[in-house]
C-alpha cells in the first residue's frame, strides 16, 4: 500500500462516494477504486461496503480510517514544518478559534507573542464550535485550537487554561441589575436569548441548570456570546454567558449589567492538540503566552 493510497481512502470514507473523491481529485472513479482495492488486497478484508446512494466503511475499514487519518495528519504537520527548515524559515503558528476568541482571550496574548517572536507568523482560522476546531485540528496543519472543554475526543489533547464564571446579561432598568448576584430561586422560569443549540457552551449551561433543576424559556437564539450581549444591551431580552475576560459593564454610559450567578457550575476554556509534546516551539510559546496573560475573568455587576 503506498500513502496515497491512505490518503484516497480516507477521502472516500469521509465523502461517502467514489465519484465525488474523483471529480475532488481531478481523475477517473476507476483510478479512486484501484487506491480501495490495493488496500483490500493488503490487508484482505474487505473496506467498503455499496450501498445504493454511495459507500460506507465497513468495521475493518473503519479500523484503517482512524489510524490512516491519524497518521496521515501527524505526517502533514512533520513535512510542513520540514519545509520550514530546509527553506530557512522561522516558521508559524496556526490557530482554530471561535468568533471571539481573539477579542477577549488573546489580543494581550498576540502583542506580546510578536515582540518576543517577532519572525514567527500568525494564522488564525475561525471555526463555528469546539467541534468543528477537532474536525480542523485532524484534517489540516493547525496546531491549536482554542475550544471549550467539553467530554475526551479520540486522538485530541484537551488542556484547561481559565474557568469563566456564568453572568446574567441585563439591560439597566432591569428588576435584577442591580443585584450583587443571582440566586438559583431569581433564575426559575426566565426567558433567555439562547446560546448556540450545539455548542459545548450551551450543553454546559443546560447541564449546570439540570444539576440545579432549573429550566429556562428561549425568546431567540445568537451565534455567538457577544451578539447575546448585544441583544440584552439594547433591552432585547436576558442571555446566560460567560464573564469573558476584560468584559466590563455599566461603565462609559453603557447600559449592560452582568450579574454574578455563582450557583452554576462555571466553564472551562483552553487548548485542543494533536499532542502536546509535538508542538513546534512557537507553538508552544503561543499557548503560554495566552495561558500566562488569560487572567480569570471577574463577574462584576
Amino acid at each position: 500500500m503506498t500513502l496515497e493510497d491512505l490518503r484516497v481512502f480516507v477521502a472516500v470514507c469521509r465523502a461517502g462516494s467514489l465519484s465525488a473523491v474523483a471529480r475532488d481529485l481531478g481523475c477517473t472513479q476507476s483510478a479512486v477504486s484501484q487506491h480501495v482495492k490495493r488496500l483490500e488486497r493488503e490487508t484482505g478484508v474487505g473496506l467498503l461496503e455499496r450501498r445504493p446512494r454511495g459507500v460506507v466503511p465497513t468495521q475493518a475499514g473503519r479500523v484503517l480510517e482512524a489510524a490512516a487519518a491519524e497518521g496521515i495528519a501527524g505526517l502533514d504537520l512533520a513535512l510542513r514544518r520540514l519545509r520550514d527548515l530546509v527553506g530557512g524559515e522561522s516558521g508559524s503558528v496556526r490557530v482554530a478559534t471561535g468568533a471571539t476568541t481573539v477579542r477577549h482571550f488573546m489580543a494581550d496574548a498576540v502583542v506580546a507573542f510578536r515582540q518576543r517572536h517577532p519572525k514567527v507568523n500568525l494564522e488564525f482560522r475561525t471555526e463555528s464550535s469546539s467541534r468543528a476546531c477537532f474536525g480542523a485540528l485532524a484534517d489540516s496543519e493547525l496546531d491549536l485550537a482554542w475550544i471549550t472543554l467539553g467530554p475526551p475526543v479520540r486522538g485530541i489533547e484537551q488542556r484547561p487554561v481559565v474557568d469563566l464564571p456564568w453572568v446574567l446579561a441585563v439591560r439597566a432598568g432591569d428588576p435584577l441589575a442591580d443585584r450583587t448576584h443571582a440566586d438559583v430561586s431569581d433564575l426559575a422560569g426566565l426567558r433567555l436569548i439562547r446560546l448556540p443549540p450545539n455548542s459545548t457552551s450551551a450543553a454546559h449551561l443546560d447541564a449546570a441548570c439540570a444539576e440545579l433543576g432549573v429550566r429556562f424559556g428561549y425568546d431567540t437564539s445568537v451565534a455567538d456570546w457577544d451578539t447575546a450581549l448585544l441583544l440584552a444591551e439594547l433591552g432585547l431580552g436576558r442571555a446566560v454567558v460567560p464573564a469573558l475576560p476584560g468584559l466590563r459593564a455599566g461603565g462609559n454610559g453603557g447600559d449592560l449589567r452582568l450579574v454574578p450567578l455563582p450557583a452554576l457550575r462555571p466553564l472551562t476554556v483552553g487548548w485542543a492538540v494533536r499532542h502536546w509534546d509535538a508542538l513546534t516551539p512557537p507553538a508552544r510559546a503561543f499557548a503560554d503566552t495566552v495561558a500566562e496573560l488569560t487572567s480569570p475573568p471577574t463577574a462584576q455587576p
